[in-house]
């Protein structure tokens, strides 16, 4: 049964993979997907990504499709 309370707080609420492209720097490492703060009702095993090792420092998630761009 679904929450009823849930109306109240569309504030707090965000569709999945609202945010398709993350762009993070070396303090973010080591990366993995699903970043914290995803909703736990739309996340996916956790997957470590070697975006370090990416010749263009690009790399996408194979579960969910979102793309990492890492800054130096």
């Amino acid at each position: 049964m679904p929450n009823p309370r849930t109306a109240e707080h569309q504030d707090q609420c965000q569709p999945a993979n609202a945010q398709t492209s993350v762009t993070l720097t070396r303090a973010d490492l080591p990366l993995h997907c699903p970043q914290p703060g995803t909703a736990l009702w739309s996340s996916h095993p956790r997957v470590f990504i070697p975006i370090e090792d990416a010749p263009d420092k690009r790399m996408i998630c194979p579960y969910c499709g979102t793309e990492y761009v890492l800054r130096d």
